[in-house]
């Protein structure tokens, strides 16, 4: 990436420096796969190390000890769990799913043909923050804005003639830096409520029975109109500029024009999709509504599902409404490339799985946790210094359990009491742990889909590793940080209900 740099290195800046430096130490480390493989052995030999070390879980009471895998129950985990790690990991199935839907559409060329009509018709000034603020809404649909935001970003910004990667990471800003905006109420809204009011019920059992699933709603609105804004000035003014122009083999490709058959493809297909959309509105409204909450309904669970077929039918119309498809062999073969295309990442999974798996065994998360919610209680801090002590746990803890509702299972019973006792509602404190816990998600590899979004950023620069995707994702992790810090001081000093009824003060 160092060659990219060339046209700027003269005016560099001290971030510049400083985030070159951070690019070349962590690409001094092994392969994402080798390393999650080295953790994963780290993680067996610290299970060792501290094994018999206990905290007392807030919410249960109960004693939680380390587990050392480096024994005879450990290693027979270890052996008897290798395959189950590897299908158990998270993202696989629901990347592999998706992507065979997305694949479909880009191997025929709908993807290309939808990329030129946007080049030609969508206003290129607009395109960033749209990128950023369509990642930050993605959330209502939980985590799906992850499998197709990024590649989408950068298929939209190499089709402009701006560097793939920025618009990679304009749209992984938005997506897990911005999981605590949205204009609407989200799955995320609903289980952090419910934990937030099993731990005010602690101290106030009646008021923990008004906490409803809106109670952030408010902030989180607000917070969208931030997000996007802090996303696209550093997309344009830091990252763009650092990245310089691209020059990999892809940008030899021009963007023509779309030929006539291209159009009716287009057409056919876009009629397919309408229909699509048309059928799963009905279904997520009836034989899928199920019994209980929308946002908890069979639809919602089923929305890798749904990704994949409003992809794959408009992509087969495409392909045989151009003549690409022609056969049920060709169909195969295109899916076939597609999975393909996506062997690095299953890999990769295979390793980051084992990590994941081996930190979760060994509930070495849950003690870290535990022991930064205690290390809060005894530091005598209250105000914006006991804010400030909390966002900067939270985000530490970010490190080292990626789960937004695990943590909160965790700090909920700890965190909420103390807030509490100092005159903070209970919904304001979970507004503190929300934005404390989105800015650090793109910058900590224990997210799940790190691994996910390196793989796609490889499509355009095969040498890009951790180093490379944590650098560029630093400015937009420190930027939301200071600004949502800030809107949350002058949400104080205003006094505005962080929800209806969700006054700040208890």
């Amino acid at each position: 990436m160092s060659t990219q740099h060339e046209q700027t290195s003269s005016s560099k800046k001290i971030l510049f420096r400083i985030l070159d430096g951070i690019e070349w130490l962590g690409n001094k480390l092994p392969s994402p796969l080798l390393l999650f493989a080295l953790l994963a052995l780290m993680v067996i030999l610290a299970s060792a190390l501290f094994s018999g070390v206990s905290v007392t879980n807030p919410t249960s009471d109960e004693v939680i000890k380390v587990q050392n895998l480096f024994s005879v129950d450990g290693l027979q985990y270890i052996f008897q769990n290798a395959v189950d790690n590897f299908i158990g990991f998270a993202p696989l199935g629901a990347v592999l799913v998706t992507m065979l839907g997305i694949g479909l559409a880009e191997q025929t060329g709908l993807v290309q043909a939808a990329l030129k009509g946007t080049v030609f018709s969508f206003p290129a000034k607009l395109l960033t923050a749209a990128l950023v603020f369509a990642g930050a809404m993605s959330s209502i649909a939980v985590n799906a804005g992850y499998i197709v935001l990024p590649p989408l970003g950068a298929a939209l910004f190499l089709g402009l003639g701006r560097h793939p990667l920025a618009g990679l990471t304009a749209a992984f800003a938005g997506v897990s830096g911005g999981f605590g905006a949205n204009l609407f109420l989200t799955s995320t809204d609903a289980i952090l409520a419910e934990l937030t009011s099993e731990a005010a019920a602690t101290i106030d059992p009646a008021y923990a029975e008004t906490i409803a699933v809106s109670m952030n709603w408010f902030f989180a609105a607000v917070s969208i109109i931030l997000v996007t804004a802090v996303g696209t000035w550093v997309t344009t003014k830091i990252v763009e500029p650092r990245l310089g122009a691209y020059e990999g083999e892809i940008a030899e490709e021009e963007l023509a024009t779309l030929s006539a058959q291209e159009k009716k493809g287009m057409r056919f297909a876009g009629i397919g999709f309408l229909i699509t959309a048309v059928v799963m509105a009905y279904l997520s409204a009836g034989p899928l509504r199920g019994d209980g909450k929308y946002l908890e309904s069979p639809f919602f669970d089923s929305l890798v599902f749904v990704i994949f077929i409003l992809f794959f039918i408009p992509g087969l119309i495409y392909g045989i409404t151009t003549k690409v498809i022609r056969n049920d062999k060709d169909l195969t073969q295109f899916l076939g490339k597609t999975m393909a295309s996506m062997s690095g990442y299953i890999a990769l999974a295979f390793t980051a799985g084992q990590f994941i798996a081996y930190f979760r065994e060994t509930n070495m998360g849950t003690v870290l946790a535990v022991r930064g919610a205690e290390f809060l209680n005894n530091t005598g801090f209250d105000g914006f210094g006991l804010i400030l002590v909390f966002i900067f746990i939270t985000m530490g803890i970010n490190f080292f359990i990626g789960s937004s509702s695990a943590k909160w299972v965790i700090l909920a019973p700890v965190f909420v009491p103390i807030m509490m006792n100092l005159g903070y509602s209970p919904e304001f404190t979970t507004v503190i742990y929300r934005l404390s816990d989105s800015v650090t998600n793109i910058i900590t590899p224990l997210l799940l889909y790190f691994p996910m979004i390196i793989a796609f950023a490889q499509r355009y620069d095969k040498s890009i590793g951790i180093g490379t995707l944590i650098s560029m994702m630093i400015p937009y992790s420190v930027a939301f940080l200071i600004s949502w810090v800030i809107l949350l001081f002058v949400w104080m000093l205003l006094g505005i209900p962080v929800g209806p009824g969700a006054e700040i003060y208890y």
